[in-house]
């Protein structure tokens, strides 16, 4: 279904599940869309029991195309106007657990900060709270692959969005004024359970993106570090990122329950 505010439009698919459960909804990496998720929110809310939402951000997949350059809020605006939107419209009045990956794991705690009254958890995936070498040497080999024509896969995503949606990406991160950007300050507020997966192999980022957000944050809160993976733990190691999300999303539903 395609949701619609001003100039733009946001696409979601739900997926069936226990109404009685939160919605488990999916927020996907800096060149990712619901699609590229593949099958994982489908397994996830079989497993669960939960109702999922996903959803492609502006720009990318079946959305409407960026309106405006990135600024150092970039992260912040899907995270205070576009994600409010979407949940307003799709699951109003409901509980609903956040699932974000890389960007969307930022997304997340972002919007987390704001303590959102039907927030019962949150999962992120490699997600980032300030820039460190490791990010800019990953995008660094990320925008060279592109620019050689080896992320054409891409295309079969975003379409004729594609090459503005990665420059876009490509280019905040590169810049000298985004070096700065860091959310550790918001960590604090972030008063919900959280499961923080990252593979330890990840090529955008270390384990002190982990560390912070275990030890600012004022909730329960839990890393899972996965040997010999990178980025995409729900691709490199599904099995077990499925195991260890359901049991943290099961303890949050079972007093619900």
């Amino acid at each position: 279904m395609f949701l619609c505010k001003d100039s733009w439009q946001i696409y979601a698919e739900m997926i069936a599940g226990n109404g009685d459960f939160p919605v488990l909804v999916f927020l996907h990496e800096g060149l990712g869309c619901r699609a590229m998720w593949k099958d994982f929110p489908q397994q996830l809310c079989a497993r669960t029991g939960c109702p999922g939402l996903v959803y492609d951000r502006q720009g990318y997949g079946r959305s409407s195309s960026l309106t405006a350059a990135h600024t150092i809020h970039y992260l912040h605006i899907p995270a205070l106007l576009e994600l409010p939107f979407v949940l307003e419209q799709c699951i109003p009045g409901l509980p609903f657990i956040l699932i974000g990956h890389s960007d969307g794991g930022s997304i997340s705690l972002i919007f987390g900060a704001e303590r959102p009254a039907f927030l019962r958890g949150i999962i992120t995936e490699a997600a980032h709270v300030f820039v460190e070498p490791e990010t800019i040497e990953g995008i660094c080999r990320a925008d060279q692959a592109f620019r050689r024509g080896e992320m054409r896969g891409l295309f079969a995503y975003h379409g004729e969005k594609t090459e503005k949606t990665f420059r876009a990406w490509a280019d905040t991160w590169l810049s000298p004024w985004f070096q700065a950007w860091n959310i550790e300050y918001l960590l604090p507020s972030l008063t919900c359970p959280m499961l923080v997966v990252q593979g330890r192999g990840d090529q955008y980022g270390s384990e002190r993106q982990v560390e912070a957000i275990l030890s600012k944050s004022s909730g329960t809160a839990r890393a899972v570090l996965l040997d010999n993976c990178g980025h995409a733990p729900h691709q490199e190691q599904a099995e077990t990122v499925l195991a260890v999300m359901s049991e943290f999303i099961r303890g949050i539903i079972a007093p619900e329950s």
